[in-house]
């Protein structure tokens, strides 16, 4: 396939990472913005009344950073001052964790400020519009139009006002906690030993966690997956690998703690969903990173310049959707066959089944950890570039079968309940099922 200018050396035409690393130049009255946020903070401590004196000397400090770096910005033409800028509104979302701030003022004005500093300072200058295709080669679809991305940011949105909402009780701003569903079960969880073998309140840092995968959600353009390999790369990260050791914490709930919490299993179902979200971007980044390598580009270079696309190299011909956004848009990529579906109710019944039986002990845990792993991996391969991870579930229901004649302790019902349930997984997650997209090269992987 041709691909004109793709190499940096020699080329006239600037690269994608070149062009955005410049744009804090060109785009200066936003750091007029920063410094604003800045002379804000410095002057937070004393308005608010912190109680914090290592709080308010990071907030001071912090402040004046944000003046200097923007400054600096303006008048030296140097990009790199504001992109450390992001870094200062990073450590503004932590600093009320570290220090435990002791009032809600200084806990949500660090917090609104640091988002409202990433927002200014890194957000707003990766939002140019870059030249080129948007359609991956052989893809059916642009997997990082808004459409795309809308649900994603949306789930953020949700997880992160439910973690706040938690982490204000941890630090002590609100008395109690609501849970409609296991009665004391979200203060139980907030209150026990594994939350309290954090540092600094758990819950505040995954409000943390959502509220950069919410920002990272607007970075960039419709081309990102290969303008911007590094972002996509590390917003895979930040939502993939860590969101799912958060959801196995969430998952450990009733064999660590006894209990469930409604707040924390709506947000560990939502990050799920995420996962699922996210996966194409990620495969669509690392096939541009392939190809730039194939041609002799070294990985480095490729990682943080990314690479252009023509039209004629853009998609598959007579069968790429629109990029129009559009709602159908927010969803491609993922489908939902009915065995997938009956799946997850599998999953459900199984993390359910010890209370409908009465069933305890190792078994009962068993049930509560394997209900939640079914549920998890069947939601994983919605995705279609991720459908094979619905294999994980044949051995998962061949585990249910067996458990409770090794465990033992079941009554009657609970143990034909399982053989029939571990029966069905295993023989609901051997079809793929339908695809409705193509993938590129990434096609023979989807089994």
């Amino acid at each position: 396939m041709s691909t004109s200018n793709e190499h940096g050396d020699g080329q006239d035409e600037q690269e994608p990472g070149d062009m955005m690393l410049m744009h804090p130049v060109k785009e200066t009255w936003i750091q007029y913005g920063v410094i604003s946020l800045g002379i804000w903070l410095i002057f937070s401590p004393m308005t608010f009344g912190y109680g914090s004196t290592l709080l308010s000397w990071s907030d001071v400090i912090t402040g004046t950073l944000l003046v200097v770096l923007s400054t600096i910005t303006i008048v030296r033409d140097n990009p790199w001052a504001s992109y450390a800028n992001g870094l200062a509104g990073f450590w503004l979302l932590m600093a009320p964790l570290v220090f435990h701030a002791p009032t809600a003022a200084a806990y949500l004005n660090d917090t609104l400020v640091g988002v409202l500093v990433i927002t200014f300072s890194v957000i707003i200058m990766m939002r140019m519009d870059m030249d080129g295709a948007g359609v991956p080669p052989g893809w059916t679809y642009n997997p990082s139009t808004a459409a795309q991305r809308f649900p994603l940011i949306a789930l953020a949105l949700f997880g992160f006002i439910t973690s706040r909402y938690m982490a204000a009780y941890q630090l002590g701003y609100i008395d109690a906690v609501w849970d409609p569903v296991f009665g004391d079960g979200t203060r139980r969880i907030l209150d026990s030993q594994l939350s309290q073998a954090f540092p600094i309140s758990d819950a505040g840092l995954g409000a943390v966690a959502y509220a950069l995968e919410g920002l990272m959600g607007f970075m960039g353009d419709n081309t990102r997956w290969r303008t911007m390999p590094w972002m996509v790369t590390f917003f895979g990260i930040v939502v993939i690998p860590l969101g799912f050791v958060q959801v196995l914490l969430v998952i450990s709930q009733p064999i660590l703690v006894g209990t469930w919490c409604t707040l924390c299993l709506l947000s560990a179902f939502g990050m799920l969903w995420m996962i699922s979200l996210s996966f194409d971007e990620v495969v669509a980044m690392f096939q541009l990173l392939k190809r730039r390598t194939d041609e002799g580009v070294s990985l480095w270079h490729a990682f943080w310049m990314g690479g252009k696309l023509s039209e004629e190299d853009a998609g598959i011909p007579g069968e790429t959707r629109g990029e129009r956004d559009r709602p159908a848009g927010m969803f491609w990529g993922v489908s939902i066959p009915w065995y997938l579906v009956a799946s997850m109710v599998l999953g459900f019944w199984l993390m359910l089944s010890p209370w409908v039986f009465g069933t305890e002990g190792m078994l009962a845990d068993s049930s509560h950890l394997i209900g939640a792993l079914v549920v998890s991996f069947t939601v994983m391969a919605t995705a279609e570039p991720a459908r094979a991870l619905r294999f994980v579930n044949v051995p998962l229901g061949a585990w249910i079968v067996l458990a409770p004649w090794l465990l033992g302790g079941a009554p009657a019902m609970a143990l034909w309940s399982a053989v029939l349930a571990g029966g069905l997984l295993v023989g609901l997650n051997v079809p793929k099922g339908k695809i409705r997209d193509r993938y590129g090269f990434w096609q023979g992987y989807i089994v």
